[in-house]
């Protein structure tokens, strides 16, 4: 019924937001709580599902994560629950390509997830996953490290798009920063001047 919200958040919890839409507020289940601020604008992505026991708003940064969500309820075994749980566990773009790999060990480090449910998964979604991986591409003249590609791969993680990532990627590869952690904070710094 639903496809995003738009408005003011105001409430942040470990599981989920509470967004105000013109005097109403929405209570959303959300992998990224966190990635959201108090009082913020923001628009979320929602999938509603609706069952015998209630209602229950599931939201998304991006198009692609709410995507993703309900690829992971196509799989026989996953449940709302236990999709936000997986996607909360980790970011989109590993989470994709864990499955596009077929990595069966990988994916039963995930909450509720055994063997047989993560095998379920690989069978249902392997090689249907490709627009959700995301590639950081490499500069025509310049070599990207390991940890800066894992730096640029954690700030599209972040809910900053491709394009903000793109723009600062030249500035950060000539940095002399020499862990994924120190990139992350110059390309925080780097986005937020705008």
């Amino acid at each position: 019924m639903y496809e995003y919200l738009a408005g003011i958040i105001t409430e942040i919890k470990p599981d989920y937001i509470v967004i105000d839409v013109n005097g109403v507020g929405y209570k959303v289940y959300s992998p990224t709580p966190f990635a959201y601020q108090e009082k913020q604008r923001a628009r979320v992505y929602i999938e509603q599902i609706v069952r015998d026991t209630g209602i229950t708003l599931f939201g998304f940064q991006t198009e692609e994560d709410k995507g993703l969500f309900l690829k992971l309820l196509s799989v026989s075994g996953i449940g709302p629950k236990s999709a936000l749980a997986i996607m909360a566990a980790e970011n989109s773009n590993s989470l994709a390509e864990a499955i596009e790999q077929g990595e069966v060990k990988y994916l039963t480090r995930f909450p509720g997830v055994g063997k047989k449910t993560a095998s379920q998964i690989v069978l249902d979604l392997k090689g249907k996953l490709g627009d959700y991986v995301q590639r950081v591409d490499q500069l025509p003249d310049q070599e990207i490290s390991p940890e800066l590609n894992d730096a640029l791969l954690a700030l599209l993680a972040l809910g900053y798009t491709k394009k903000e990532v793109d723009r600062i990627t030249p500035l950060l590869a000539k940095e002399q920063a020499t862990t994924a952690d120190q990139y992350i904070k110059k390309g925080l710094a780097l986005l937020l001047k705008k």
